[in-house]
């Protein structure tokens, strides 16, 4: 034992082992070593900061599906509230993330992320305004509810389903299978049309103009005749026709009918269509073109062999003339 102790290998390893420590104090020395004054922010708690909130970013996706997974075996509750309250829980924990994360990065206590946040939102008054608009309009989406997702809406000349509403924009995917990426602040500001938001019912105008010597009763018949057996067309409440007025060269009705199918009211119109087509066409009824009435004061006019016009001087005349 004591030829052990004399052995020249301790010492070395001895001296080794206090290398090792002195490199480990090196080292943490650095990690934990604060650069900025009056900012406790160093290697280690930005690492925390950032694994903090990596942690938030998973648990606010998993809780998310979980709760729309348990709303979803709820068959009473309307899919966009599921919708609704997983993206406000993964927002909740992500903010909530956020906060512990810069508390712990920063070792800032709520008066200064108080300061902190003061400072960005006089940044986004300046610059990023339109931003910030977009984001506090999509939780006025989200709580008010003007628009869900799986609603089908026309704003402007785009219409489409919702597929998902976003921090900053809503998904529209139109019939075409294209998806339209619109501002949330365009969605809560401007005027659109929802075919799903509250009565599931919807009414079709269908305008159609005739010739001023049809039998009115006849259009009005065919218009109804037109209407029946066609697909998501309601019988309850019936269809109905309105003459509308007389136009400058045809008699204008609409034909309104019923359905409980609105998203699809492209596509009844067009079956309607198709059916007023051929009920005209067998009943004599003619739907008219613009036509122009000329009249010439003095002279008349003649059309040569090669179609040309020539107004001649003759005494003056109220004959009118048709062209």
């Amino acid at each position: 034992m004591q030829a052990l102790i004399q052995s020249p290998a301790i010492p070395a390893l001895v001296l080794a082992l206090q290398n090792w420590q002195s490199a480990v104090e090196r080292i943490w020395f650095y990690l934990t070593y604060q650069p900025i004054p009056n900012v406790k922010a160093s290697v280690v708690s930005l690492v925390e900061g950032v694994l903090i909130l990596a942690v938030a970013m998973f648990l606010s996706r998993t809780l998310s599906k979980m709760l729309q997974n348990r709303i979803a075996k709820r068959a009473y509750l309307d899919p966009g509230l599921r919708y609704t309250m997983g993206r406000l829980t993964q927002y909740i924990v992500i903010a909530l993330g956020l906060l512990l994360a810069l508390s712990t990065a920063l070792d800032l206590n709520f008066t200064s992320l108080a300061v902190v946040f003061t400072a960005l939102s006089v940044g986004i008054g300046f610059g990023l305004q339109y931003i910030a608009a977009d984001i506090a309009s999509g939780f006025i989406l989200l709580f008010e509810r003007p628009v869900r997702v799986g609603d089908r809406i026309t704003i402007g000349e785009d219409e489409g389903d919702v597929q998902s509403i976003n921090l900053r924009t809503t998904i529209v995917t139109t019939n075409n299978r294209v998806s339209i990426i619109v501002p949330n602040s365009k969605l809560a500001s401007q005027r659109l049309i929802n075919w799903s938001y509250g009565d599931p019912r919807a009414r079709i105008a269908i305008p159609i103009g005739v010739g001023a010597e049809s039998n009115i009763d006849l259009v009005t018949q065919t218009l109804l005749k037109a209407a029946e057996e066609v697909d998501n067309v309601l019988k309850d409440p019936a269809p109905k026709v309105q003459f509308l007025k007389f136009g400058d060269w045809s008699l204008d009705f609409r034909l309104l009918v019923w359905t409980n199918r609105p998203r699809l009211h492209m596509q009844i119109r067009s079956d309607i269509n198709y059916r007023i087509d051929r009920l005209f066409r067998e009943a004599g009824i003619e739907i008219p073109f613009p036509q122009t009435e000329l009249r010439i004061r003095q002279g008349s006019l003649h059309i040569d062999t090669d179609d040309t016009l020539h107004l001649r001087d003759e005494p003056q005349s109220d004959t009118p003339a048709d062209s």
